[in-house]
């Protein structure tokens, strides 16, 4: 989803604390200095020496003192949790409540720091973890099998753009949590894992494509299900939200599912649906999307779908600072054509609130498989993109206010699952 762009940068740095320190001090103490301190010079002072010349000190306070903007002052840490060597502060700035993820090295030297979506740990036992190989990593998820009224299916669930957890946690709001939970409670297993971008974003370069964010991944844990003894007799369903959506024709093609759910997956290409976010945003509040981000946007559309757009085009020219290749993927890649080679039963979900994708998406899609009998569409006139009822005008304030994904849609996606 476009919202979570928020943050996407990657930095490799290190510390100089002896071993004796406690791993959760370290990174308390790395925070404090950058966030708090705004000491940069004193934060360059971990960097370790192989990679400190690639983030000079007024690099690394120019990009401090830009998430300060957008965050405002580091109020607390609320609390540190980690997962082998990843740890996650969730913290607590004036505008927003998110982790802050640091990466140790075996010589307790921070070798990853990001800014991330909170992700909720829960006290999970080893039949709720699971861990499925995907090209060069482990996607780490959690899988619920239902122990009673188990009715044989298995929903897969694939995110939305960004650095999504498993529970596809935007603000407070943990939509992809409330359908596995809701699917549990009536006899559906499911399995939901931490998107890439998000456990190993150091995997994605300037050379990965929407292919290697997203539908490896899928088809990969698809695979892993329909190929282990223990989940024989299962059928096997794909469900996307957004970009997961988005890319579910071109998931289809290989990971030969039994049904396939698309929430809000945009029809037309991704740049034009970003023009019109970033002019429905400047509409409603210019505080939050100025004239000049507007024309900025336009600008490298623009640029995109013109003939000088090669693979040597920089970044920087093209929209949200994604790479030519990553672009180019995307501009060959026709989703309404490739949907129409799906032969299995297909269900369209769309919020009548969603001004991310809207219903020229919905009313594209539904048009371009009016013959097909297999596919089912149903429109939400309440809800946002998160699938969660708002009133009002629709704005990204809707995702601040903690919400549950609406029972009218997640009855209509049982029927469907259980048809």
């Amino acid at each position: 989803m476009i919202m979570k762009k928020l943050v996407t940068f990657f930095l490799i740095v290190s510390s100089l604390f002896s071993f004796s320190q406690d791993r959760k001090e370290i990174g308390k103490t790395f925070i404090n200095t950058l966030f708090v301190d705004k000491n940069a010079e004193k934060a360059h002072s971990f960097f370790d020496s192989s990679v400190a010349n690639e983030i000079p000190v007024d690099q690394l306070k120019s990009l401090t003192e830009q998430l300060q903007t957008q965050l405002g002052s580091l109020k607390n840490i609320l609390e540190v949790n980690n997962e082998g060597n990843l740890y996650y502060y969730y913290s607590e700035f004036e505008k927003s409540k998110l982790d802050v993820q640091l990466t140790f090295g075996d010589d307790h030297k921070l070798i990853g720091f990001f800014l991330v979506p909170h992700r909720t740990f829960e006290k999970r036992d080893e039949k709720t973890t699971l861990r499925i190989k995907s090209d060069d990593i482990e996607l780490n998820g959690t899988v619920l099998i239902p122990p009673s009224d188990n009715k044989k299916k298995l929903v897969i669930f694939v995110h939305g753009s960004g650095a999504s957890d498993r529970d596809e946690t935007v603000g407070e709001n943990k939509p992809f949590k409330d359908i596995a939970e809701y699917l549990f409670a009536n006899g559906i297993a499911s399995y939901r894992y931490d998107k890439r971008t998000y456990s190993n974003p150091e995997t994605f370069n300037e050379q990965s494509t929407a292919e290697q964010e997203t539908v490896n991944d899928a088809i990969n844990a698809a695979l892993y299900f329909k190929n282990n003894k223990d989940y024989q007799g299962y059928q096997i369903i794909m469900l996307g939200h957004s970009q997961g959506a988005y890319m579910m024709p071109k998931i289809a093609a290989r990971a030969q599912a039994s049904k396939y759910i698309f929430m809000a997956g945009n029809a037309r290409p991704l740049q034009d649906l970003l023009v019109e976010q970033f002019e429905y945003i400047h509409r409603i509040d210019p505080t939050k999307v100025s004239a000049e981000a507007v024309q900025d946007i336009k600008k490298q559309v623009a640029f995109l779908n013109s003939s000088q757009f090669n693979l040597n085009s920089q970044a920087s020219d093209l929209p949200m600072g994604q790479s030519a290749a990553y672009w180019k993927y995307l501009k060959e890649y026709h989703q309404l054509d490739e949907v129409k080679k799906i032969k299995a039963p297909m269900f369209f979900a769309q919020g009548g609130k969603d001004y991310q994708v809207t219903e020229k998406d919905f009313n594209l899609w539904k048009n371009e498989l009016k013959n097909d009998k297999n596919a089912v569409f149903r429109f939400y006139p309440d809800l946002s993109h998160l699938f969660i009822p708002v009133s009002g005008t629709p704005s990204s304030k809707d995702y601040e206010i903690k919400g549950k994904v609406d029972e009218q849609f997640l009855k209509d996606l049982v029927q469907f699952i259980v048809k």
